[in-house]
């Protein structure tokens, strides 16, 4: 029987090629215990306005605490999601499915009350899975007894959750160790991130390197219909 595992860091409301990761597998790993970095894509995302694009960023404490992991983050203003929805609303009120989804996502938002960053940030992608219709299993790495640092440590989680197969990004490329992967028994692929539709999207011109509500809401129940892997089962994935 195989099974395939993607082994990434939890993001806020990522783009959709994210979403097309968590698809293409049977299990997807929050790899919450590696070192939280600032200015990335764990605590902030893109959205369209009509001045450009704009970054939605959810306050955490960071002074003094320069080595501290993604899971024991804390976010600093518990106001910040009635920010964030005010702020979608403005921007994106317009959009033809907006009023079908207000409820979904008003109510996604008031309900992200937890103070850490992962927890919050995993509450949003398993609400946004549902919507799309994606039931891979999400867990932890801290789920798992796992060994090593770097490719060593992603063996070890992969063979800790029974996988058979790895994927991962396509920049993983420049330094992932292949070999340790085959020595283990395990299969190695990449997500291409290339030959995305585009959609009607407010605010042209079009940008794919936005939030997948950008596409929830400007699609509506065809937003499966843009992502590479939903329609397909897991086993024939990526």
């Amino acid at each position: 029987m195989t099974k395939a595992v993607a082994i990434v860091q939890s993001c806020y409301i990522p783009w959709k090629g994210y979403f097309d990761l968590i698809a293409s597998v049977d299990e997807f790993i929050l790899y919450d215990d590696r070192q939280f970095t600032r200015r990335d894509w764990r605590n902030r995302n893109r959205i369209k306005t009509p001045q450009g694009a704009q970054w939605l960023t959810i306050p955490v404490e960071t002074k003094g605490r320069y080595h501290q992991r993604i899971d024991e983050t804390v976010i600093s203003d518990p106001d910040w999601t009635r920010h964030h929805w005010k702020t979608f609303v403005h921007n994106y009120a317009a959009a033809p499915f907006f009023a079908e989804r207000r409820d979904e996502l008003e109510s996604l938002y008031d309900s992200a009350r937890d103070p850490l960053l992962s927890m919050v940030n995993r509450h949003f992608l398993e609400a946004i899975n549902a919507m799309l219709g994606i039931d891979t299993v999400l867990s932890w790495s801290t789920d798992y007894e796992a060994e090593g640092t770097k490719t060593d440590r992603l063996v070890s989680l992969c063979r800790a959750a029974g996988a058979t197969a790895y994927l991962s990004g396509p920049r993983a490329q420049e330094y992932l160790d292949e070999q340790a992967f085959a020595d283990a028994g395990l299969e190695v692929s990449y997500f291409d991130y290339s030959g995305y539709q585009e959609y009607e999207q407010l605010h042209p011109p079009f940008d794919h390197a936005v939030t997948i509500l950008d596409l929830l809401v400007n699609t509506g129940p065809e937003a499966p219909r843009y992502l590479k892997a939903v329609a397909a089962p897991a086993g024939q994935r990526a």
